[in-house]
């Protein structure tokens, strides 16, 4: 995006009570919630309403994950049933994202629904130019208002993309391009060990793809090693290659393949390459030095009610506390109910969830327990496998998964746990409301399990405690 120079004096200035710049999940919500109470309310965005989760993210990569997970359960019917014979084939995945997740990536109905709250949209690249006030480039030139109560904050992130040699100009993928393949690669290489990456892998190599993943240390360096490990023998048990500790250093296209350049090793070479090396923002483009914040920063800072400076607010993935659709609507509901008067909880951020969906899933919430250990807490942890549990047996066949806890012994709750398995993010609600309401281990253990549940190893790990 380039940001043009606007005279201000030669373009009418039209009051409104709330202006929002960026309309993702978080920014569409507060939004609405302020327009359905009254205000005038002005949402801008430049790409897609309802922002990355719909149309390159959560929704439309959860459909390729449920498409690859009946290709993978179909596969273990030799173990279980009988026998079948499995073909892929990405042209439902492709037909489905298009037509049900995003309507061909058109936004009109998010738009219309908006609009319907009371909103009115503007189709461009907010700014804020001077205290109050945001000037939006549009196709049509600039339009300017002064925001009488409230600015909000939501620009989210695009695909982070190393400076690496011989890598632009070359049709790699992000994100934002693996959603939108109508075929699937015959042979791929990932460049990152991140959700995204671990994510795509997995679904392109059960498409019948040959993947090589390539991550500086390990698989998922946010989540706990027990779950990095285990992950890591399911994807090679598939057939899936992970380049620990490797670094790419030149990208060579010739039309057909990628010849991707290592700092250890011979080259791999493959038919297409995913970038999955992070986010970023550009907070200079938001112009945020009007109000007298930091350009150069990595993100927002912001209080307890999302609060980054005088009438304005700041949410979802520049404010630091995890790019989450889930983080940006908790947010939301906080900053809208702020700029309204109205009273409302302070924000939390001791119990966050998230979830890799990979097979066996990957949720984990709340502190690991290095993340513990560095704040200086009195730690116990404890571990225990999901397969060798009950219903880690019955269910057999795509069994792997662990549940870990961590304690902090001083207050005897929970602040930390990682739930691994078939169903690893929903056992996990278990296990973020106890780190949420800091429930007290003896209350744990005194509850009752239901048999045979996945969720009842979180007793089993609870014993181990012990």
């Amino acid at each position: 995006m380039s940001i043009e120079t606007v005279d201000i004096e030669t373009v009418d200035i039209e009051a409104v009570d709330a202006v929002v710049i960026g309309m993702g999940p978080g920014g569409e919500d507060v939004a609405t919630r302020l327009a359905t109470a009254g205000l005038a309310v002005v949402g801008v965005e430049g790409r897609l309403v309802g922002g990355e989760c719909p149309y390159y993210a959560c929704v439309p990569t959860k459909m390729m994950v449920r498409a690859a997970e009946t290709l993978a359960e179909a596969r273990r019917v030799g173990e279980l049933a009988g026998s079948a014979s499995v073909r892929s084939d990405w042209r439902p995945v492709a037909d489905r994202i298009r037509d049900e997740a995003t309507d061909n990536w058109d936004d009109t109905v998010a738009v219309e629904r908006f609009e319907k709250a009371g909103g009115r949209f503007v189709r461009g690249w907010g700014r804020i130019t001077a205290p109050g006030e945001v000037t939006v480039t549009t196709a049509d030139g600039p339009r300017v208002f002064r925001a009488d109560r409230a600015i909000v904050l939501n620009p989210g992130t695009a695909p982070a993309v190393p400076s690496l040699e011989g890598l632009e100009g070359t049709p790699y993928w992000t994100n934002r391009e693996a959603v939108t393949a109508t075929a699937a690669p015959d042979s791929l290489i990932v460049l990152g060990g991140g959700p995204v990456g671990m994510e795509f892998a997995q679904i392109f190599a059960r498409f019948g793809a040959s993947v090589t993943t390539i991550v500086p240390h390990r698989i998922l360096p946010r989540d706990e090693p027990e779950a990095a490990d285990l992950l890591s023998e399911v994807f090679a048990a598939e057939g899936i290659s992970i380049r620990s500790g490797a670094a790419a250093t030149r990208v060579e296209y010739d039309g057909d393949k990628f010849t991707l350049h290592l700092n250890a090793g011979e080259p791999l070479q493959a038919r297409q390459l995913l970038v999955a090396t992070g986010r970023r923002t550009d907070l200079a483009a938001l112009g945020i030095g009007a109000i007298g914040l930091d350009e150069s920063a990595r993100g927002i800072e912001v209080d307890d009610h999302l609060r980054a400076a005088e009438g304005v607010w700041a949410i979802g993935d520049i404010t630091g506390h995890g790019a989450f659709t889930h983080m940006s609507m908790y947010q939301a509901r906080i900053a809208a109910a702020d700029i309204l008067g109205r009273p409302t909880d302070p924000a939390q951020y001791h119990a966050v969830p998230r979830v890799t969906f990979t097979d066996p899933e990957v949720g984990a919430v709340g502190l690991t327990e290095s993340e513990a250990r560095d704040a200086g807490l009195t730690v116990r942890t404890a571990v225990t496998d999901l397969a060798s549990s009950t219903r880690g047996w019955i269910h057999k066949a795509g069994n792997a998964g662990l549940i870990k806890l961590v304690v902090d012994s001083d207050r005897g709750v929970l602040v930390g746990a990682t739930s691994v398995g078939p169903v690893g993010g929903e056992v996990l609600g278990a296990l973020a409301v106890a780190v949420h309401a800091r429930v007290p281990i003896h209350t744990l253990r005194s509850m009752v399990y239901a048999y045979p549940t996945f969720h009842r190893a979180i007793e089993a790990a609870l014993d181990n405690l012990d």
